[in-house]
C-alpha cells in the first residue's frame, strides 16, 4: 500500500516544479494562466471562457486573458461554437499536449529528488527546453 506524500514533500514538489519551469529555456506561465491551461487539458469534456470562469471562481475578462496569452503560446486556442454563437470553447493543441507531458516529467523527476531526500539539481535536458513548435492540429 502507497503512502501519500506529507504536506512538506507535496510543497517541495510544487516549488523544485516551479523552478525548473522558471529555469526552462521560453517563456513563463502565471499562476492564473497555468489554472487555466490544467484545468482545460485535465478536465474532460468542452470548455468555454464562461464554464472556466465559473469553475475557477474568476471574472471572465481574467480568463480570456489567460487565454490570450495561452493563444500567443499556442497551448490553447479559442473557437466559437457552431451551435451557441454567443460562446467560446476552448480547444486543445499539440504544442499544448507536448507541454502538458514535459510537465508530467518535470513534476515526475521533482518527486522522484524530494523522495529521495536529495538537494534540486540542475534541471535535465527535458525540463530546459520549451515545447517543441508544431503545426496546427
Amino acid at each position: 500500500m502507497a503512502t501519500s506524500p506529507a504536506p512538506d514533500q507535496l510543497i517541495a514538489i510544487l516549488r523544485d516544479t516551479i523552478v525548473a519551469l522558471v529555469r526552462r529555456d521560453g517563456p513563463d506561465l502565471s499562476a492564473r494562466q497555468l489554472g487555466v491551461f490544467l484545468t482545460c487539458y485535465l478536465d474532460d469534456g468542452a470548455h468555454t471562457v464562461r464554464g472556466l470562469a465559473a469553475e475557477l471562481h474568476v471574472s471572465k475578462p481574467a480568463i480570456t486573458r489567460a487565454l490570450d496569452r495561452l493563444g500567443e503560446l499556442d497551448l490553447a486556442r479559442r473557437k466559437v461554437d457552431p451551435l451557441d454563437r454567443r460562446s467560446v470553447l476552448v480547444q486543445r493543441t499539440l504544442k499544448g499536449s507536448g507541454f502538458l507531458r514535459d510537465l508530467r516529467t518535470i513534476m515526475t523527476e521533482a518527486a522522484t529528488t524530494t523522495r529521495k531526500g536529495a538537494a534540486p539539481t540542475e534541471p535535465s535536458a527535458s525540463a530546459r527546453k520549451a515545447p517543441a513548435t508544431s503545426g496546427s492540429d
